[in-house]
């Protein structure tokens, strides 16, 4: 049946005016500022270990920050997130006030929301892909506040849905730790109706969201909710289980388990081999923050100790850096330091944190690297030796290369070093699979589907990657699950 040609021209009529409507409205969206976030006012927050620093948005604030998103006919975003949110859909149920629905997209792909509207480098990531940001150079809509938000609603709501799960297949399958990128895996393979069971070696879940991330940053409380929805979803947690000594894989494989997935991560601390490293009073951030964080060391009531001190010096610049500074404070502190070899402008450390640092109080001593320490007469560290740098050629990072400042060495009184530089991955897994490939740094060996040299074993986050942020060893999860799942049903 042929149109009339009176027909086409109303039609075109109502897309223009559909179109123009749509740019007007949009033009009023750009007109909108960013939301702030509300925080807790750093001489009360620096007081106590597990008070959140940002608040989260209002109702009202998530709605209007949620109408600033112009619904792209090619979203960006989606492209620069780790685990896929459809971030267009999720924002717009929220500007429509459906907040519970908005809650349930972010869980289509994400099993840990709250925790990566908290803890994700967004702006790195999603909000670095935003048309307002990529396009127009301007303020990117807060993605991340709105994940937090939508989670935290559902959370206090009291209704928390479970996802979808697939009726089971029976088959057996296994993490191995219980990070992030574990935690990811495990919702995707229990979506997909596998028999999912995750040992973890300390006595609670989570990996380095509990042993690692301060609660004021991340509390423990949001972690264990996002971990409930995963037991309801059919997965078990085996905790004080060490893989490879408790039993090895064969053992796992004779008790009908058919793949597994390594999320072990990265708890190798490194330090820098400076004279007088080994005196007391000088530990790494992962001993440091797993006393604090893990052991709640900072109550006085518990039986796990920490040391600390009035001047405490923290090595390094990332974002364990912070946390470490950051708690220091909190536990007394009276000049608590980062010493960092390059400026502020190169810390790898979220722009947030380094914000809420200097808000505490934290000094910042960049171009400087410590070269000796020296203690007391009881072995207790109470003195560094550092050494000025100047920023030299650009190194294969892209970043300039710190270079030594001849003759700029001057001392300093320190009483409680914290070495946070890095870590190296976990060996006892890659020591403990016989012909396991691994890189001469001592990460699993993996193809683009997460899969190692052997077949039925996939690895995944800090294990592979040598350090990954939050979202970066979910995605990998995600990964693999996929892979493995492919793995199954061919095998």
């Amino acid at each position: 049946m042929a149109i009339s040609t009176d027909i086409l021209k109303e039609e075109r009529k109502a897309t223009w005016r559909d179109d123009l409507r749509k740019k007007l409205k949009n033009k009023d969206r750009m007109n909108i500022s960013r939301v702030k976030m509300p925080e807790e006012e750093p001489e009360k927050r620096t007081r106590f270990q597990d008070m959140e620093v940002n608040k989260g948005l209002t109702c009202e604030q998530a709605v209007k920050e949620a109408s600033r998103c112009l619904d792209c006919a090619n979203p960006t975003c989606i492209e620069g997130c780790p685990v896929s949110i459809n971030i267009p859909k999720f924002i717009k149920y929220i500007e429509n006030e459906d907040f519970l629905e908005a809650a349930s997209v972010l869980k289509e792909t994400n099993a840990l929301p709250a925790v990566c509207g908290r803890v994700c480098p967004q702006e790195k990531q999603c909000e670095l892909k935003c048309f307002y940001k990529d396009k127009l150079e301007k303020d990117p809509v807060a993605i991340g506040y709105l994940e937090r938000f939508a989670a935290d609603y559902e959370q206090d709501s009291g209704k928390m849905r479970v996802p979808e799960i697939a009726p089971s297949n029976g088959t057996k399958v296994a993490a191995i730790g219980s990070g992030p990128a574990s935690l990811s895996w495990a919702g995707d393979m229990a979506k997909l109706g596998y028999d999912v069971t995750v040992f973890e070696a300390l006595h609670e879940i989570g990996g380095v969201l509990k042993y690692g991330i301060p609660e004021f940053r991340l509390p423990n409380k949001v972690v264990d909710k996002e971990l409930e929805i995963l037991e309801k979803m059919g997965v078990r947690f085996v905790t004080n289980f060490i893989v490879g000594r408790t039993a090895t894989i064969e053992d796992l494989q004779a008790e009908g388990f058919q793949a597994f997935f390594v999320g072990s991560g990265a708890g190798l601390p490194r330090f820098m081999n400076v004279p007088g490293e080994n005196y007391n009073g000088i530990l790494s951030s992962n001993e440091y923050l797993t006393r604090v964080n893990l052991m709640r060391a900072y109550d006085k009531s518990n039986d796990t100790p920490v040391l600390q001190g009035k001047n405490v010096a923290v090595i390094g610049g990332g974002n364990t850096a912070m946390d470490s500074v950051r708690t220091a404070k909190r536990l007394g502190a009276e000049r608590a330091m980062i010493i960092y070899r390059r400026s502020m402008e190169e810390m790898p450390a979220r722009v947030e944190e380094v914000k809420h640092a200097l808000e505490e109080g934290i000094e910042f001593i960049n171009l400087a690297n410590p070269i000796e320490y020296y203690a007391d007469e009881h072995g207790r560290v109470n003195r560094m030796r550092v050494q000025r740098m100047e920023l030299g050629e650009p190194d294969s990072s892209g970043r300039r290369s710190p270079v030594v400042i001849e003759g700029s060495e001057f001392e300093m009184d320190v009483d409680l070093v914290i070495v946070a530089i890095g870590v190296s991955p976990n060996p006892l897994i890659p020591s403990s699979v016989h012909d396991l490939k691994v890189s001469r740094w001592g990460t699993i060996d993996v193809n683009n589907q997460m899969q190692s040299s052997k077949p039925e074993l996939f690895a995944g986050g800090d294990i592979v990657r040598g350090g990954a942020t939050v979202i970066l060893a979910m995605g990998d999860g995600r990964q693999a699950a996929n892979s493995m799942h492919q793995y199954l049903q061919n095998k």
